[in-house]
């Protein structure tokens, strides 16, 4: 069939073209895309940080409906409303160990531009091969997707939000709900609040941590997050973070979490914590950190993790967050500003300079909610 999507080449980041698409396989599901969320993700692909075969076609946070679905699908019907996450293979041990993010084959699932098959289900009208980007390619208007790259979600919910629940703020989310999984009244701090480290913290605020404390270079994202659970703030142009939360906190954090891939960020993430402390990041970053392992990690007993997509398994978190979302628990519309397809290049601009948390493409401006 023919579709509506982004093409991603050397030449152009971005060029609306039509593009085919293969229907979808027996274990495959067909979604029509309602919106799709920018994630950073994405834009280190732009600047081959992370390199993916080009042509391409990016965006890997959508929601739509179901339209179709193979013969041997039975956890979705057409009509569903989901959102995509990210494809895992299921078998290896990890994934069996119910931690999807760690997949053994997360690599060349979401980044060589083919599915477990060694294909990609998207082409060009001169049949040239087109990447397909964490499995789903939500730059678009329809997608072919393994059925575990779909996740049910409720029908009263407005599908324009709920994209970033597939990678963004289920990354956010589950490294503390999974990966640090901290104790009510232990203290967390976020170094970075983007739509990741708020999406953490809101997680902390429903753990039960106290204080919580926020770190970031821009006043106006700290009192967002002031608004969004946020017991302390910490702006690090102005105050040193780590004398400080040890202000704060008189020992040190149990926890911090570490988004911005920023070395002097992330040993700040570390030297931040009380003995015994943990520290979680998820960052990408372009620059190498170098530290002295016995001062730094083994005098104080400090666990470094790295995290990817939350350690989590989407079926089972991502209905969570709708929920709390629902109860008003884990509010992602105030992070959110919504954008044309067309204006596809001002959303990933605005998401660089700060100006916008969480862009959201809306792919069909028929839908209502």
């Amino acid at each position: 069939m023919e579709i509506q999507a982004m093409l991603t080449t050397t030449e152009k980041d971005f060029e609306r073209k039509t593009l085919l698409l293969d229907e979808p396989k027996a274990d495959e599901v067909l979604v029509k895309i309602i919106a799709s969320g920018v994630c950073h993700t994405d834009a280190t692909v732009l600047d081959r940080t992370l390199p993916v075969p080009y042509p391409a076609v990016l965006g890997h946070e959508g929601s739509g409906i179901v339209e179709k679905v193979g013969s041997n699908v039975t956890s979705v019907q057409p009509g569903d409303h989901v959102v995509l996450g990210f494809a895992y293979c299921g078998h290896c041990d990890n994934c069996l160990d119910g931690n999807a993010g760690g997949c053994e084959n997360m690599m060349p699932l979401n980044f060589t531009g083919k599915n477990k098959y060694g294909v990609s289900p998207i082409h060009t009208e001169d049949n040239v091969e087109v990447s397909q980007f964490f499995g789903q390619s939500s730059f678009s208007s329809y997608t072919t997707v393994d059925e575990k790259n779909v996740v049910k979600v409720d029908k009263d919910v407005d599908l324009r939000y709920l994209g970033p629940f597939g990678c963004g703020i289920m990354t956010g989310s589950g490294t503390v709900l999974n990966s640090l999984a901290p104790e009510a009244g232990t203290s967390f701090v976020v170094f970075g609040t983007g739509a990741v480290g708020l999406s953490g913290m809101m997680a902390a605020k429903i753990a039960g941590c106290y204080p919580i404390i926020a770190v970031d270079i821009h006043d106006s994202r700290l009192e967002l997050a002031k608004e969004l659970g946020a017991t302390h703030t910490i702006n690090s142009r102005n105050e040193d973070p780590v004398e400080k939360i040890k202000e704060i906190t008189g020992k040190g954090a149990h926890y911090s979490f570490e988004t911005t891939g920023v070395p002097e960020v992330t040993l700040s993430a570390l030297r931040c914590l009380r003995v015994k402390g943990e520290c979680a990041t998820v960052a990408v970053g372009k620059r190498d950190l170098t530290f002295n392992v016995t001062n730094e990690i083994v005098l104080n007993a400090i666990t470094l993790k790295g995290v990817i997509e939350g350690d989590a398994v989407p079926q089972l978190i991502i209905p969570k967050l709708v929920t709390f979302y629902k109860n008003g628990q884990f509010p992602v519309d105030k992070l959110v500003k919504f954008y044309e397809l067309d204006d596809i290049e001002k959303a990933f601009e605005d998401s660089k300079n700060g100006s916008t948390i969480k862009p959201i493409l809306i792919i069909d401006k028929e839908y209502t909610a």
